[in-house]
């Protein structure tokens, strides 16, 4: 069986994963998705080459997604890129969130409009702060701003996920993010 496996530093990525894979992994597709939801980032760091290298599935394959938060991206990626490698995971896809998973739905104001009923949001999407959503320093704080307190993380990211427009997202990591599950989608098996 052919399995997309992520490792995911909390619960609101899956509840966003699992938003956004009907839409991108055909229904008659032989890829099964799977998550291994960590306790946070150093729980992730911590556990990652083993939960790897105990993976038994030959044709599995792997996605990492992790918040950057205020580290430096670059580090956050070569060091677990290095944890996949030591595992004998050395093709595992690491994507990073710049800053936070919720720099996502600030790229796509009109989805988080959508699905928190918030109205007047589509038309902040070309004030300065949200062209590059990825640059804010603390995207869920703005998120729950901008919401008047309607945004919780895993109900959010549930909520928002099937609105987002995957044609054209405005943050540049979901961009990769997407561009990573499309190719392991596409990879044979």
């Amino acid at each position: 069986m052919r399995e997309l496996v992520f490792f995911l530093e909390e619960e609101s990525a899956k509840a966003l994963l699992e938003g956004l894979l009907p839409r991108l992994v055909p229904p008659e597709s032989p890829i099964h998705p799977r998550f291994v939801v960590f306790e946070g980032k150093r729980d992730l760091d911590r556990q990652l080459e083993k939960k790897l290298r105990g993976y038994l599935n030959p044709r599995a394959r792997f996605i990492v997604v992790r918040d950057q938060d205020r580290a430096d991206c670059r580090e956050v990626k070569r060091s677990l890129v290095t944890i996949c490698r030591r595992a004998g995971r050395p093709s595992t896809k690491v994507r990073i969130a710049c800053r936070e998973l919720e720099a996502f739905y600030l790229g796509d104001l009109q989805a988080v409009e959508s699905a928190l009923g918030v109205r007047g949001l589509a038309a902040k999407q070309n004030l300065p702060r949200f062209r590059n959503p990825d640059q804010l320093q603390s995207p869920s704080l703005e998120l729950v701003k901008l919401t008047s307190r309607r945004y919780h993380k895993v109900a959010g990211s549930r909520a928002i996920a099937p609105h987002l427009n995957l044609q054209r997202p405005g943050s540049h990591s979901f961009r990769h993010l997407l561009q990573a599950i499309r190719a392991s989608v596409g990879e044979s098996g």
